[in-house]
């Protein structure tokens, strides 16, 4: 018996006319589609009227669910990854799937997308060529320490931060960065209320951004 094969999708960071036909071709023929939240995949599913089994794969999930993924793609199921937006993997417990499954010598498709990080640098105006992207900072231990490798980096740094902590991060990057350096803060990229903001650390808290939304925060090097 062949193989399935496990399709990496990524999908629409907040506008779903984003999403590519690849994508959709892909959702409608695998068997399975795991994801982070069922219920944020169902709407997206349901927009495009697409009815698949759906089960979850989060930061939570244990390892005998992706034994259970290993089982279905020895079966010969075609499976579907997904996060609850952009490309699973990134900053996403995805990723440690992807990794279990690369030893297992699977079949892993990817099917690109949308990516916040990389959505990021192309509006930010800041050198690309090289960037570090670090994620989330850490909520309490290391925290200072992750804005100083943020400083102190040679290249484009990028980073994201949730809506309760974006002040905080601002009062972090203010305590290490020359007055001078640049940023760019990105707010609910794609959607309805996207801003896009650029400045040195003292312009930006000026601005007193809403805490609302997602963020994607560019250092400049």
């Amino acid at each position: 018996m062949n193989k399935g094969k496990l399709y990496i999708v990524a999908t629409p960071i907040g506008n779903l006319g984003d999403i590519s036909q690849r994508a959709l071709d892909v959702l409608n023929q695998v068997e399975v589609i795991y994801c982070e939240d069922t219920r944020v995949t169902s709407k997206l599913l349901s927009y495009f009227n697409i009815e698949k089994t759906l089960q979850s794969y989060h930061q939570h999930s244990e390892d005998k669910k992706a034994n259970e993924i290993l089982e279905q793609l020895n079966y010969g199921k075609d499976l579907a990854l997904v996060t609850d937006a952009g490309t699973p993997g990134i900053s996403d417990p995805g990723g440690k799937l992807v990794e279990f499954l690369s030893y297992e010598k699977v079949e892993m498709i990817p099917i690109p997308g949308a990516s916040a990080v990389v959505t990021a640098l192309s509006v930010c105006g800041f050198p690309a060529d090289k960037f570090l992207f670090l994620g989330f900072p850490p909520h309490k231990s290391k925290r200072k320490k992750f804005f100083i490798e943020v400083a102190e980096n040679k290249y484009t740094t990028v980073f994201y931060e949730s809506p309760h902590r974006i002040s905080k991060a601002l009062e972090n990057l203010k305590e290490v960065l020359s007055e001078e350096r640049e940023i760019c803060i990105c707010r609910e990229l794609t959607k309805k209320f996207e801003t896009i903001y650029r400045g040195t650390i003292e312009e930006i808290i000026a601005q007193d951004i809403p805490a609302k939304g997602e963020f994607v925060v560019v250092v400049r090097k």
